[in-house]
């Protein structure tokens, strides 16, 4: 199917969909670093840089495909809502397929907008698309269905065609193996500017990578080895662990320095989650309602499907598949950077006053980090 990527970051949906067999004729961005990787990945399709002064959606298109911003939805971002000036862009979404008549949607964000405001961000676009004759389903999918990234997110699809969009995203579910949690075989991953709360740390994974601070700063999670050295992965490390080739984001080095590709990769889609949609829609087949759940809900849950005629609560989990991967710790391929006697310093102090908790022995470890930093005198202030 022909797709138009709106918001498309780096391109990691439409890389995804490209994968699955998909061809995209439009990508839309206006962040310019982004679009210096696009130009980079995507030489040859047309680009718009503001979606808000796109007439119209080239007259093929059978997806449009969008992870619009999350700024105003996360849990670690601004929280303004859906209607928060970078969140409310979605609706120029709509008016795009309005004036085009799109059969299918596809929209991925935070698993936040579930819950935030009660649910308003989803019950909006839910309202939105039922108005237009759409039938809908929705289903928070965690990137460690593929790889080791701990990443929870709505992936969203709306239809006025033949595909059934409870088809496509409810077609697989299985049940993962237990994470490793043993500290001398597996790596740990956590973020040091945490403690107190936050998104804690991940067995043999890293927590979900993140595009930085509100004010710019990259904030990359550290791992803890089984070594006993806790490093920060190499920016190569982090687009592999968001399923793309590694220096896929090296257009966007200015002066050699790498934040700006941290932020870049933090927030962008998942490329095998978004291939592993694709290659749904296209093998799409009839939707069995064995994991549909009757009556009504008090919140929103982490599956769903409906329509104008009602709206189904389904039985599904996060993972559609398991992909066999090796260990965190053998999966980087890059070395990394120890992480400072200063980070490791404020990381415990957080952790001391705060209530996260952590595999027994996992402070202590990263208390020695802490001491053969001191000792050496390598404190990158």
């Amino acid at each position: 199917m022909r797709v138009v990527g709106l918001f498309a970051g780096i391109g990691g949906l439409e890389l995804g969909l490209s994968r699955a067999g998909h061809e995209t004729t439009l990508l839309c961005e206006i962040a310019p670093a982004a679009r210096i990787v696009l130009d980079a990945r995507f030489p040859d399709i047309c680009k718009h840089d503001d979606i808000a002064e796109l007439d119209a959606l080239p007259g093929d298109t059978e997806i449009v495909a969008a992870g619009f911003p999350c700024q105003d939805l996360s849990q670690a971002g601004l929280t303004q809502g859906i209607g928060g000036e970078r969140s409310g862009l979605v609706s120029e979404v709509f008016r795009l397929i309005d004036d085009q008549n799109t059969p299918l949607v596809l929209l991925e964000n935070v698993s936040f907008m579930l819950q935030l405001d009660r649910g308003r961000a989803i019950a909006t676009l839910v309202d939105a698309f039922e108005s237009r004759g759409y039938r809908w389903a929705y289903r928070v999918i965690n990137s460690l269905s593929f790889l080791p990234q701990r990443r929870e997110r709505v992936y969203f699809i709306a239809s006025r065609c033949d595909i059934d969009p409870a088809a496509v995203l409810f077609a697989d579910d299985v049940t993962p193996p237990l994470p490793e949690t043993d500290l001398d075989t597996h790596a740990h991953g956590f973020y040091w500017t945490e403690g107190v709360r936050g998104l804690g740390w991940a067995p043999d994974a890293v927590p979900t990578l993140k595009n930085g601070s509100t004010i710019g700063i990259p904030s990359p999670p550290a791992v803890l080895l089984p070594s006993g050295d806790v490093i920060k992965p190499d920016i190569r490390d982090a687009e592999r662990l968001q399923g793309f080739p590694e220096d896929w984001t090296i257009a966007a080095n200015a002066n050699g320095r790498t934040s700006r590709r941290w932020a870049l990769v933090g927030n962008a889609v998942t490329v095998p989650v978004a291939e592993w949609v694709g290659a749904r829609i296209a093998c799409h087949t009839a939707y069995h309602t064995d994991r549909d759940r009757a009556g009504a809900w008090k919140s929103w849950p982490r599956a769903a499907r409906g329509s104008r005629s009602g709206r189904v609560r389904v039985e599904v989990g996060g993972y559609p598949a398991f992909v066999p991967r090796e260990p965190l710790h053998n999966f980087l391929r890059h070395s990394g950077e120890p992480l400072s006697a200063r980070a490791t310093r404020g990381f415990l102090r957080r952790t001391d006053a705060g209530n996260l908790r952590f595999r027994a022995g996992f402070r202590e470890r990263v208390r020695r980090h802490l001491e053969v930093m001191e000792r050496a005198g390598i404190a990158a202030e």
